[in-house]
């Protein structure tokens, strides 16, 4: 996969099959019509922090690559990124954009996410684009680009449920050969924020933690992580 010389990977997984679904079956049907160059060409996801939008942008362009085309995920919030990173994304099929709040109001980015529009649509390109707020929602000054951004239809991710979410635990402890027992997932679920992002990243810190001490993800090792 070709992507821009910076410190961000996808994630391990980052992947469509690792999605629960929940009640966002209609956006990720979009997305994944999107990776494989079907359906809408713009697609705008917007939701609150830990909702999944990193999840699919990523899972997309892994799945575009799965199916040779070319694809390329770019962190808007990176903060050493300069609008100068956009130039030339059109040589992509598909250039997936996350967290385009973090650059709205910035007339230098705004410009260039416009000419970016411009020539993806000419080259027949795809752009998938994610934000906190709705396009109504974010603080542009340039007219144009809002109107862009509407160029596709949007979708809001909405928040799994209390049972998504251990479903969503589980199967990813069960991905990475991590034997949650039913007491530490009990635990977790009691104690901890039910998103998607955060529990990924609580699971990513049990397992490392568990191989450095070469012990069992015990409810006793989460509680001492947790209390850190």
């Amino acid at each position: 996969m070709r992507q821009l010389p910076l410190p961000v990977q996808l994630r391990p997984e980052a992947d469509f099959a690792a999605f629960v679904p929940g009640p966002n079956a209609e956006a990720i049907a979009a997305v994944t019509a999107w990776s494989l160059g079907e359906g809408d060409p713009f697609l705008y996801l917007f939701g609150p922090a830990g909702s999944g939008k990193t999840h699919l942008l990523q899972a997309a362009c892994r799945q575009a690559v799965r199916v040779a085309r070319s694809a390329i995920y770019l962190p808007l919030g990176y903060g050493e990124l300069a609008p100068t990173a956009l130039d030339n994304l059109e040589l992509w099929e598909l250039v997936a954009l996350d967290d385009i709040q973090a650059v709205a109001g910035d007339g230098v980015w705004e410009q260039g996410l416009c000419d970016l529009y411009n020539r993806l649509r000419e080259s027949g390109r795809g752009l998938l684009v994610s934000a906190r707020p709705p396009v109504s929602g974010l603080s542009l000054t340039l007219p144009d680009l809002r109107s862009r951004l509407g160029w596709g239809p949007g979708y809001r991710l909405s928040a799994l449920s209390e049972e998504d979410c251990e479903r969503l635990l589980r199967e990813a402890a069960d991905r990475r050969g991590l034997a949650l027992g039913a007491d530490a997932v009990d635990y977790i679920m009691r104690r901890c924020p039910r998103e998607p992002g955060y529990l990924l990243g609580l699971l990513e810190e049990i397992d490392r933690e568990s191989l450095r001490r070469k012990c069992r993800p015990t409810r006793w090792l989460i509680r001492q992580l947790l209390n850190a």
